[in-house]
């Protein structure tokens, strides 16, 4: 491989000063912005057949990273929710050796200091939006997004986080002056001065454990946060889920090397299937901050036992959506029905109980009672997904088996009454697909079977239609799931001041952020970079958030010298 064109620092300092400073400020005013168009033709007319032309070409063959640690046999055995073939094998190499690498990696990259850190994680990420549709490509065949969710989540808005972490990152660093002169007044006597410096010191290696469902946008602000802050990092990525995270690392690597940096700053921990590398990685001394995302079984072992690590979790919820009225029934329904849907419930942030009065809820055209509001529901489902190609672009594929036994378990009624059943869904594009709609199950909170089932997690296409005694008793409910069980969402309908101010302070005192009367093209399940935080690290579901300062605050110190 011809060796990389030197690139100057200080040259990528001014190429991506205005992206940062725009950032920054997006940062702080809260509107929309984002560097990356979010529309796949934006990339140019034969983008997406040059990028599904180079993911073709990454398959049944070795995936290389030159000058990696290496050792053993490769990783193989990743495959396609969709049913190709996808036989890539990525370099193996043991945990002494990675962590080696990168602790000789660090000094260099923590004296290079915030603005250039800034400059080459925001270049990486700009080469990353560059191969977007390639990226999407890697994300759906190895989460089952759709191929729209996967280029936009998986592509412009995952960057858009990265951007995100590394705006923080920077802001933090430099909250602090540089140097200061210090000048202490003595009355008669000369007054006492100092100079006074202050560097912001990186923690040391972070370990990143990505997760199935979405590498990239989960996988890329605890990346990028870590970097921007002068860490090395380690990306360990789901086992099936390991192409996007291994683009990343690549990209990364190369654009650390042509800065003049070692790049094995960032690594790669491939693992073969079932070898628990994360348990071993995750309380090795030099692992100094970890970001997870995935069990809350997993999550709980991590804060419990790497104890020499700052660990950033993001665990499993449930996500509840109080209907107590509303002006736009039609939009409501069509809203809900979406947020149930998309990506077959496979998302940390789905709705999952639906708590509704069981003597009915207010609408603009009379009251609804509780049973109308369910066959409503589901017939705003079943118009939704009624096609096979439209639901299967919504719907995407199932990502696990154990979300195929939690539909097969919906669909025979081992969950409850059902409201709409799952069907099975044939993709005109992959027969190999596995496919699901959601099933919408009745419960009601009174009945204490009922009630063990639905405040359990059911990652997947499932959703629980739950009869309540009331709209406060619903409030009430939804404020004990959240304290008990954590939720990354909460959301709800009502035109009736008092409820909604019941609302924000159920969700305030639980620690989870609230959406109200979503009926247009804004969802529940969807978070924007710069100006929506995803989580809180106020209750159960996770202990941070994407992205505020406390997420990149604690991975540098600031050390001062005085003279």
């Amino acid at each position: 491989m011809a060796a990389a064109t030197p690139l100057p620092v200080a040259e990528l300092i001014a190429r991506h000063q205005d992206t940062l400073d725009r950032a920054v400020a997006a940062a702080g005013s809260r509107d929309y912005w984002s560097p990356y168009p979010e529309f796949p033709k934006a990339y140019g007319e034969s983008a997406a057949a040059d990028g599904k032309a180079a993911f073709d070409a990454l398959l049944e063959r070795e995936f290389e990273l030159p000058g990696h640690p290496d050792g053993g046999e490769p990783v193989t055995g990743e495959a396609s929710p969709y049913g190709i073939e996808m036989g890539i094998a990525y370099p193996h190499a043991e945990p002494d050796a990675l962590l080696a690498a990168l602790e000789a990696a660090r000094p260099a990259w923590a004296k290079a200091g915030p603005a250039a850190r800034a400059a080459v994680c925001l270049e990486i990420l700009a080469r990353i939006n560059a191969r977007s549709h390639e990226f999407a490509q890697a994300v759906m065949h190895t989460t089952g997004q759709a191929y729209g969710m996967a280029f936009q989540a998986g592509g412009p808005h995952a960057q858009d986080r990265g951007v995100e972490a590394v705006a923080y990152a920077y802001a933090e660093q430099t909250r602090l002056p540089r140097s200061a002169q210090w000048t202490k007044p003595q009355g008669k006597r000369d007054p006492l001065v100092m100079t006074k410096e202050f560097t912001a010191v990186p923690r040391g290696t972070a370990l990143l454990i990505g997760c199935n469902t979405f590498p990239t946008w989960n996988g890329y602000p605890g990346l990028f946060a870590s970097l921007a802050t002068g860490n090395g990092v380690l990306v360990k990525p789901h086992p099936r889920a390991v192409l996007p995270l291994a683009l990343t690392v690549r990209i990364a690597r190369e654009v650390l090397a042509e800065a003049g940096f070692d790049p094995n700053l960032v690594c790669l921990a491939a693992e073969h299937e079932g070898s628990a590398i994360a348990q071993v990685l995750a309380v090795r001394p030099e692992v100094k901050l970890i970001d997870y995302t995935g069990s809350t079984g997993f999550g709980d072992w991590l804060e419990n036992n790497a104890r020499q690590a700052q660990v950033y979790t993001e665990k499993a919820g449930v996500n509840t959506v109080v209907v107590d009225s509303t002006d736009d029934y039609r939009g409501m329904l069509n809203n809900l029905a979406f947020s149930v849907s998309l990506y077959s419930g496979q998302m940390c942030t789905t709705p999952q109980n639906l708590l509704i009065p069981r003597t009915g809820i207010r609408t603009e055209d009379g009251e609804r009672s509780y049973e109308q509001v369910v066959t409503d529901l589901a017939a705003a489902v079943d118009g939704l997904l009624g096609d096979d190609a439209r639901a299967a672009a919504i719907l995407g594929a199932v990502v696990n088996p154990g979300v195929l036994q939690r539909s097969a378990a919906a669909a025979g009624g081992e969950l409850g009454e059902l409201a709409l059943a799952p069907r099975v869904v044939a993709s005109p594009e992959f027969p190999g697909a596995t496919i699901r709609t959601p099933a919408l199950v009745k419960a009601d909170a009174d009945k204490p079977d009922d009630l063990s089932r639905f405040l359990t997690e059911c990652f997947g296409p499932i959703a629980f239609a739950v009869a309540v005694e009331s709209t406060a008793a619903a409030v009430e409910l939804l404020h004990r799931t959240t304290v008990e069980h954590g939720a990354m969402t909460a959301g709800a309908y009502t035109t009736d001041p008092e409820v909604e101010t019941a609302l924000i302070d159920a969700c305030l005192d639980a620690g989870v952020s609230l959406s109200l009367n979503l009926t247009g093209g804004v969802y529940v399940n969807q978070t924007a970079a710069f100006s929506d935080l995803h989580g809180t690290g106020a209750n159960p579901a996770a202990n941070s958030a994407y992205c505020d300062a406390a997420f990149v605050a604690n991975r540098f110190r600031t050390v001062e010298i005085r003279k």
